[in-house]
Order: structure tokens, then C-alpha cells, then sequence
């Protein structure tokens, strides 16, 4: 095993940038299938006259769903750049979507690694991903961050072998191979003047449920109460290509030192930005959803819940935007430790 100690210097490697070497279509039953996987019913989700009726060309993907082809996409990364750990634990998400996916866009991937930092003798590592269309306007940027566990972190030995016993395998999102589209598209650092907002995204008016007259600071979201099965845990493991088994393998759940089977924090994510759809009446109104993740759902063999509540922190006038303070708990902890969005208002 591994050390930190003998690891290459992961901070060295900042700023290191790589294309894939192929496209993303956006399917529309896939579409369908990762909202029934994060529980989001809203009906531009799933049917297409209700999408138009928002404006959509086709079905609106939700709003977390590029975290699909964002892991294909950082695996290279990963495997070869990012090494020297045994594990990694999702400790941050944040979503920008500079114009909402609808099934038909293909996007480009890109992968940077954009920082690392260490607290308390801890690696924090973050990669971001920036979703392009075919005329090259960014329409989705998304930057997660993982701490980096080594064995001295109390990782039982036992679990990298244990893992490779019961992964899946075969498990491809773009028609190649990351690790053989890699290498050709290689560069040291991202292009400068790589990124273009998408002018659409900007000038699109949501059609929201509510008005931005409508709202007042200290305004309550309606509460939403969900419940998680291990089954829905294996169907997003399925549906998403995150096939992690401490979110369906209690024994290597507990060689990783937790107690019991946990759900991915993917998942308590796109429950809370369903939350946020329902109440907004428009997938396509958050520019910004932030997620510092500060513990776990325990999913037992009875199941798990997450209760998600929210309210208006703040109001701009002028860009007839809100911030909503969301907070989410399980079995009476919270597990957001701080979670923001930002909404433009019709």
C-alpha cells in the first residue's frame, strides 16, 4: 500500500488539462432513467410536450446528470495522474449551468486539474469539467472535490483486493476508451480563451412558477421527505456508471470504516436539486448549486431517508436572481454541511 509519504507530489500536478477524444449525446431515455435514479419527477424530465411548453427542444436533463460522462471523463486522471491513494471520499459538488441539457446536445468533456490543498495532513483535491455544445459555447462547468485516504487513514488493507473482486466491469460511456483517447489529446495546461459561455443560456427568461415579485427573503420551501432503498442505490450505481461498492457491499462499506452500506452523495444531491425544480417549476433556473458535503446517509437493510427544507436567503433585484439556503438530513444529522443555489426568477 501506498503512503502519502510516497506519493508523487499530487500539488505539482495543477493545472493539468486534457480533452476527450469523442463526443457525449445526451439520449433521451437516458435522460428518463437518471431521473427516476435521483427520484426527480418533474414532468420536463420525462415528457417532451412538457418540456416545450418550457421552451426545451427536447427533454430537459437534470441537473447533476453531467456528473455521467464527467467521471468517464476523469478516470485517465484519476489512474494516472492523481495517485498514490487508496480511496477517495466526495467532499464538495459544484454545478454552473450556463444553459440547461436537453436530450439531442452532444457536449464536449474536459478535464482540468484545477487545485490542490492540504488540511489536516489531508490531500483536497479538485477537478473541473467544462461541458461545451457543438458550436463550442460552454454550457456547463462542474467542479468536484475529493480528499485523498491512504491505509494510514484507516483503510483496511483487505479493501483494494476486495474491490477488484466485485467491481464491474465493461462499464464504457463514450464509444472509446478514456484511457486510449487520452494520451492524444494531452496538454500541459487548459488553452487560453477555452471557455465561451453560452449567449442562449444568458438571455433565456425561466418559466418559472413563481415571479421574482413573488418572493420575499425568509420564504420557506415546501419540505420533501425521500426515501432511499439499497435497490435505488444499485439502480443509480447502474444508471450512472459510479459502481463504488460501499454503496452496495456492506462488507466493503465496512472494510472502507463505515458502519453500513452509505448512499452516493451524488445521489442526496440530485434529490436536493429536484427539491429545487419542484419548488421553482423550471429545471432550467439554476445557474449555481453548491454542495459541501459534511456527512453520510446510512442506507440499512429497512432503508435510509434525507428530508430536505430550504428558504430564501437573499434577493437581486436587477438580475432577478435568488440564493436559496437548502439543508438536508438523515436520521437527524445534516448532511449538507453548507448547500446554496442560485435561481433566476421570470
Amino acid at each position: 500500500m501506498t503512503s502519502v509519504a510516497e506519493a508523487p507530489d499530487i500539488a505539482s500536478k495543477v493545472g493539468h488539462y486534457y480533452r476527450v477524444d469523442d463526443v457525449y449525446e445526451v439520449g433521451r431515455e437516458k435522460v428518463r432513467e437518471y431521473a427516476r435514479a435521483v427520484q426527480d419527477f418533474h414532468p420536463a424530465h420525462w415528457e417532451d410536450e412538457a418540456a416545450a411548453a418550457l421552451g426545451y427542444q427536447g427533454l430537459v436533463a437534470p441537473l447533476t446528470f453531467v456528473s455521467i460522462p464527467a467521471m468517464a471523463a476523469n478516470r485517465h486522471l484519476f489512474e494516472s495522474v492523481v495517485v498514490g491513494y487508496d480511496m477517495f471520499v466526495q467532499t464538495e459538488q459544484v454545478f454552473e449551468q450556463h444553459k440547461p441539457i436537453v436530450a439531442g446536445d452532444r457536449l464536449t468533456v474536459d478535464v482540468e486539474l484545477s487545485s490542490v490543498r492540504r488540511i489536516a495532513g489531508k490531500d483536497l483535491i479538485t477537478v473541473t469539467n467544462t461541458f461545451a455544445d457543438e458550436s463550442g459555447e460552454t454550457v456547463h462547468i462542474m467542479h468536484t472535490t475529493v480528499v485523498g485516504i491512504t491505509g494510514d487513514d484507516g483503510v483496511d488493507p483487505e479493501i483494494t483486493r476486495a474491490v477488484e473482486n466485485v467491481m464491474v466491469h465493461g462499464v464504457k460511456v463514450f464509444s472509446q476508451d478514456k484511457d486510449a483517447a487520452a494520451s492524444d489529446v494531452e496538454t500541459p495546461r487548459r488553452p487560453e480563451g477555452d471557455i465561451h459561455l453560452s449567449a442562449a443560456g444568458a438571455a433565456r427568461v425561466p418559466s418559472t412558477t413563481l415571479a421574482f415579485e413573488d418572493l420575499s427573503v425568509g420564504d420557506e420551501l415546501p419540505l420533501r421527505d425521500a426515501r432511499l432503498s439499497r435497490g435505488d442505490l444499485v439502480n443509480y450505481a447502474g444508471v450512472s456508471g459510479d459502481s463504488n461498492p460501499i454503496h452496495w457491499d456492506e462488507r466493503i462499506a465496512q472494510l472502507a470504516g463505515l458502519p453500513d452500506i452509505i448512499a452516493h452523495g451524488m445521489v442526496t444531491m440530485g434529490l436536493g436539486a429536484g427539491f429545487l425544480s419542484a419548488w421553482s417549476g423550471d429545471p432550467g433556473a439554476v445557474t449555481r448549486y453548491g454542495v459541501r458535503l459534511s456527512n453520510y446517509t446510512i442506507v440499512g437493510r429497512e432503508g435510509g431517508q434525507v428530508e430536505y427544507t430550504g428558504r430564501v436567503k437573499s434577493l437581486d433585484p436587477v438580475a432577478r436572481t435568488a440564493v436559496i439556503a437548502v439543508v438536508a438530513k438523515s436520521a437527524g444529522r445534516k448532511i449538507f454541511g453548507l448547500a446554496t443555489a442560485d435561481l433566476r426568477f421570470r
